[in-house]
């Protein structure tokens, strides 16, 4: 190993020599002051990348369920306007689209919308309360709405009894009595029946209303006649009427007879009646039996037959009397029915009228046809049959009635 010579410093020539300095003590080194210790430097959690994409997908995910939740929003909105739409419509539609029977509503005085529509409700006029009332408040007619009585029906719709209500009482309503009808009809389905006292249930009056008006005493000429204890049976007059809303029964029976002595005058029936032996109230009477008895224009020929065997005190032999009695009674329709209204077994014309007669039925008894006949019958074909004797009666019978006159 080489070693170098260590190189002492020289003297700069023309500066004079200079003492060494004394050398100074050494000094042993100091221990270092005491330091706090330093607390120890939490590390910082390591940077996470920042990935862009998922930060743009999770808004989109966040835009999307918003979106959902919105549509969601507006499609039950939608579902459920639709829905109180449907209900709305269907709760306008008729109470009873198949019941044209009148019913008779009274609204009175200052009454509310609520309360006349309690009233609707509770007549069966209307099949919801809700709905009438939102109609009216939409239609801008809930303060219109008119006191009064009404005769409404079942089977006309909210809108329909709306425009009566604020109409008022000049709301009309028709009834059609029949010809041939009875007053009160217990056999017939009630469906089907036509008697006086089911057209006035139909009408919307009660049954006491009807009672007390059937059982009532009118003073009218056309009853000049009639006995105190005789009802209104055949005093009916059959044809269509017209009346204003708020009618009572006795209004309508009234009218009726009006229109019945109209015609009584018209034809002069009184006279024409007296001519051939009969007060009125027979006329009507016997009347009521042709009209029973008459398929159609064969009135005037079954008034002469009727007559005719009236003129020799022989019994009427009409079924249609004492088929009558038994309805009325309640008892089986029996020819041998032991009763003043059987004229197949007693003569002469029965206590009283049958059923309503019509017009035509009462001209034929005032001008019956020409003639001799004793007998007549319907046949099967509908036909009347007429005959002088018994034996050309019974060959009818054979002819021609093999169905019908079987028939009690």
């Amino acid at each position: 190993m080489d070693i170098k010579p260590v190189r002492r410093p020289t003297q700069n020539p023309g500066q004079p020599n200079q003492p060494p300095r004394p050398l100074q003590p050494v000094q042993p080194p100091q221990p270092p002051l005491a330091q706090p210790p330093i607390p120890p430097i939490a590390e910082a959690p390591a940077p996470q990348p920042i990935n862009s994409d998922d930060s743009g997908i999770k808004k989109v995910r966040k835009r999307k369920k918003l979106l959902i939740i919105i549509a969601s929003l507006i499609a039950l909105l939608i579902i459920t306007a639709a829905s109180l739409w449907v209900w709305y419509q269907v709760e306008l539609s008729p109470a009873n689209a198949k019941n044209d029977d009148k019913v008779r509503v009274e609204i009175e005085a200052a009454s509310t919308p609520d309360e006349i529509a309690t009233v609707l409700k509770d007549k069966g006029v209307i099949r919801s309360k809700p709905a009438f009332l939102w109609y009216t408040r939409l239609s801008g007619v809930q303060n219109s709405l008119q006191a009064g009585d009404y005769m409404l029906t079942p089977s006309e719709s909210t809108p329909q009894v709306v425009e009566h209500l604020v109409k008022g009482s000049v709301d009309t309503f028709t009834i059609t009595f029949y010809p041939g009808a009875t007053l009160v009809d217990k056999v017939t389905k009630p469906e089907n029946r036509k008697d006086v006292t089911s057209v006035l249930e139909k009408a919307g009056f009660t049954d006491a209303e009807i009672a007390a008006a059937l059982g009532k005493t009118y003073d009218h000429p056309l009853f000049q006649d009639k006995p105190a204890t005789a009802d209104l049976e055949g005093y009916i007059f059959g044809e269509t009427y017209q009346f204003n809303t708020g009618v009572s029964v006795e209004d309508v029976l009234t009218r009726t007879f009006d229109e019945f002595y109209k015609w009584v005058v018209q034809y002069n029936l009184v006279s024409a009646y007296k001519d051939r032996g009969l007060s009125l109230y027979q006329g009507i009477t016997l009347a009521s039996i042709v009209q029973r008895e008459s398929g159609g224009d064969d009135k005037a020929q079954i008034a002469q037959v009727f007559y005719s065997r009236l003129a020799i005190n022989m019994q009427l032999g009409s079924d249609v009397t004492y088929q009558y009695i038994a309805d009325k009674t309640g008892v089986t329709r029996d020819p041998s029915l032991d009763s003043p209204y059987n004229t197949r077994r007693y003569a002469g014309l029965p206590p009283g009228p049958i059923a309503v007669p019509g017009l035509a039925a009462l001209r034929a008894v005032a001008m019956p046809a020409s003639g001799d006949y004793l007998y007549f019958l319907s046949g099967d074909d509908h036909v009347t049959y007429y005959a002088r004797t018994l034996d050309e009666h019974e060959a009818n019978i054979v002819n021609h009635c093999l169905q019908k006159c079987q028939i009690i």
